[in-house]
């Protein structure tokens, strides 16, 4: 179990950020890291031909301890967006062949393969996850003999619906599909080791749960495709590269294992450096540690807000690091501002709340949150006010119960459609103005 962390961050301490789908704050430490890489560039005279490689070597390395494998097989890329261009670049579906995604998976896993399976005359099946269902079996009865490629989440964005790879790969591997994930949703919050796994393909952005600037990730790639076609063809990623004099000499020839998928610009020194900043931090803190932390937290979280009404799904569906709760019809459009007004910061996607805190989360943080009073209708929503401030004509605020209203000392309603009879409103002991009236 690891304490809360805020000291390492710059979050106010009036704002319970629980938002890690979204995009995490920097590590202050990574915003040093940084500002550093910046004041480098704006030196180019003191840049060595190193500086454009060691930084990502350290990077390349350090996630490549993270999800244990060699660092032969890592590509720094930047975005997900760009690792699964990579994957489609070099797979390929075959005619009649199929693609297996999940039902509303996000939209960069899942572009790309409609646009190849309509070029080679292949067809996408997406598997339907229903409500108490397991997303791995879901999964596995869609991996048949035609499968030629099964892209998937660790966890699915919207509601954290946990899918176990494992299975997935023993699956694939039994009809001869090909296995390419995206793990922007889970890496650095959930222990994930390819040794196990084996993916074709990996790719993760960084700005998410591995506290990485934006435009920052990586792309592992098994060793059957490190030998493929990148996206790129660069000058940086062939052979004698740190030669710079000799770069005319042209060469077929790459650099070795997967940095010939390296996006053009990796030795990027603005960003870099806050990316091996971010990554020297997980590991110190640990995978398990984060992971069980994590699990704790959300546990405790997910059954005190069962109790004021809000639900999540079973712990055995999701991943230990995200709850989503289900939203009812009748929540409004903007409960996100809302939330945001009381300085309780969420995301709404799919019809899920998306609740994702991290370690810097505090005691204070989940009690702003449980304060938040949460409700499904108008009527439940006055029960307990001091003040209506009526905008819309709706009969939900035509068929209120002022009985129950004007038990509460200095009640008030502040009418600016005119919909209530101030005579009924005097009748009832009720401060009532009528605007414009």
């Amino acid at each position: 179990m690891i304490l809360p962390q805020r000291e390492l961050f710059n979050i106010p301490e009036d704002v319970a950020y629980l938002n890690t789908a979204y995009m995490s704050p920097l590590l202050n430490s990574v915003v040093s890291a940084c500002d550093e890489g910046v004041r480098m560039k704006a030196r180019p005279w003191e840049l060595m031909i190193s500086d454009f490689y060691d930084t990502v070597d350290d990077a390349r390395r350090l996630f490549a301890d993270l999800v244990n494998v060699d660092k032969e097989g890592v590509a720094i890329v930047p975005s997900a967006s760009y690792g699964i261009e990579t994957a489609v670049k070099n797979l390929n579906v075959g005619l009649n062949r199929t693609v297996v995604l999940l039902e509303n998976q996000f939209p960069s896993n899942v572009y790309p393969w409609q646009r190849l399976v309509e070029k080679k005359g292949g067809k996408v099946v997406k598997v339907e996850l229903l409500d108490e269902e397991s997303a791995t079996q879901a999964v596995l009865k869609k991996i048949n003999t035609e499968c030629a490629i099964v892209a998937l989440p660790n966890v699915l964005w919207t509601n954290g619906r946990l899918i176990d790879l494992v299975s997935i790969r023993k699956r694939c591997d039994q009809v001869g599909a090909a296995l390419v994930l995206d793990l922007t949703q889970s890496l650095g919050a959930i222990k994930t080791d390819f040794n196990i796994i084996k993916p074709d393909f990996a790719v993760v952005a960084g700005y998410k749960w591995l506290l990485c600037p934006y435009s920052t990730g990586f792309l592992y790639v098994d060793p059957k495709w490190r030998n493929g076609e990148p996206i790129e063809e660069g000058w940086i990623t062939r052979a004698d590269s740190r030669d710079f004099s000799g770069l005319v000499n042209y060469t077929k020839n790459y650099e070795s294992g997967a940095n010939r998928y390296d996006v053009g610009e990796r030795a990027n020194f603005a960003l870099m450096p806050g990316v091996v900043s971010a990554l020297r931090q997980i590991l110190e803190w640990g995978i398990d540690n984060i992971h069980s932390t994590l699990a704790e937290n959300n546990n405790k979280l997910a059954l005190e807000l069962a109790e004021i009404g809000l639900s999540s799904m079973p712990e055995h569906l999701r991943g230990p690091h995200f709850l989503g709760i289900k939203l009812p019809v009748s929540a409004p459009k903007d409960l996100i501002n809302r939330l945001a007004g009381e300085n309780v910061y969420l995301s709404e996607r799919g019809g899920s709340l998306r609740i994702t805190p991290h370690l810097w989360n505090n005691e204070q943080d989940f009690k702003k949150l449980k304060n938040v009073r949460y409700c499904t209708n108008v009527s439940s929503a006055c029960l307990k006010s001091d003040l209506i401030v009526l905008h819309t004509e709706w009969n939900d605020f035509r068929f209120l119960n002022f009985k129950k209203l004007v038990k509460q000392d200095n009640f008030k309603i502040f009418d600016m459609r005119n919909i209530y009879s101030p005579t009924k409103m005097k009748k009832l002991k009720i401060n009532y103005f009528g605007i414009g009236r």
